[in-house]
């Protein structure tokens, strides 16, 4: 059996320009495709989710970087049947509730298509365990240097595209310009100033089909998840239903993470109750049931907790209460609803 090559430690650190990646040749749908793999030992790592109808691609900044110089390589490419692959080792689960990841499968819209069927045969032979047919350097020139020249207005965006396809995220990029921007962008998320940063793949068409999510924090937000995964799991009679699950996770994620307090709206006894962590600190505000948030509202009880001063109060404790308010989960609540949120706060203090 031919052994996979592995990189070496320091080559492994390596996600730039002059990277050396795998090229195999496989048939899928009764044509010779050519693709392009992570060479083994790779340190990165890529999570992803649908939610809100957007599929998310999820990493740190060192995974945004390595999508940013396969992206802009990709650019170049002329050659039909070209996909670049992301399958295991390189995923892991969802920092979130810890559910498990798809691959991801790169392709250049402009000379290459990807359909069910061929998706469906790439995917049953993932993860790709071949020896590969010969090791590539995949170069970059340029990307670091293009600043804004890589973005195009959006009246200039092409319908590049985010789908999930027979278990795998496509993502497809519809002409080599819309390709460097999606590079670009991907090569400028920061997680320096915030915890998260993101950036949309595809133009706007009542929401994206993609988007690239990086996190500060991104491999303990999953071993929390896995955790938390764990621990709901081994319960005596842990959820069945899967969106139960994921909820029951994100739950004792909190817990784990001391974010309880966040817990503003919990099922106790027949009824909905304040949470017991988050009763102790609304009773600053002197919110002792539902009933009292809704007639004083998320804002006001907001407002009232920075007035008390209470010790490690956030923004999230807004979405938590808002979110409460409207029988949801915090965590989905909307960036839109987040920007309303913030100007009502800032308009309140006026």
């Amino acid at each position: 059996m031919s052994r996979v090559k592995t990189q070496r430690p320091g080559v492994a650190r390596t996600v730039g320009d002059g990277m050396k990646l795998h090229r195999r040749s496989i048939r899928l749908d009764g044509h010779v495709h050519t693709v392009i793999s992570l060479r083994p030992g790779t340190s990165v790592r890529f999570s992803t989710n649908r939610f809100h109808d957007t599929l998310h691609l999820l990493s740190d900044e060192r995974g945004a970087h390595l999508l940013a110089h396969l992206l802009w390589g990709m650019s170049f490419q002329s050659r039909p049947g070209t996909l670049l692959v992301i399958d295991h080792p390189f995923l892991s689960p969802t920092p979130f509730d810890a559910d498990p990841a798809d691959p991801i499968v790169l392709v250049p819209g402009w000379c290459t298509r990807l359909g069910p069927r061929a998706a469906r045969e790439l995917v049953r032979r993932l993860p790709l365990r071949s020896a590969p047919e010969g090791t590539i350097r995949w170069h970059t020139h340029g990307l670091t240097a293009a600043g804004d020249d890589a973005y195009l207005p959006y009246w200039q965006r092409e319908r590049g595209h985010t789908q999930r396809l027979s278990g795998a995220i496509v993502v497809a990029p519809s002409t080599p310009a819309e390709c460097r921007h999606w590079a670009a962008s991907a090569l400028a998320l920061d997680t320096t100033r915030y915890p998260s940063d993101h950036t949309y793949l595809g133009p706007w068409d009542h929401g994206h089909d993609g988007e690239i999510q990086i996190f500060r924090n991104f491999h303990r937000m999953i071993g929390t998840a896995r955790r938390a995964r764990h621990q709901v799991l081994h319960r005596p009679t842990p959820p069945a239903n899967p969106d139960a699950l994921r909820i029951a996770v994100w739950d004792r994620a909190d817990v784990l993470n001391y974010t309880a307090h966040l817990h503003i709206r919990v099922w106790r006894d027949g009824e909905w109750h304040l949470g017991y962590y988050a009763a102790r600190w609304l009773a600053a505000a002197d919110v002792h049931s539902l009933a009292d948030l809704e007639r004083i509202g998320a804002i006001e009880t907001y407002r009232r907790l920075k007035a008390a001063e209470i010790k490690g109060l956030t923004i999230r404790m807004l979405w938590a209460l808002d979110a409460a308010l409207r029988g949801h989960n915090r965590h989905s609540l909307t960036p839109h609803r987040k920007r309303e949120l913030l100007a009502e706060l800032h308009s309140s203090r006026s």
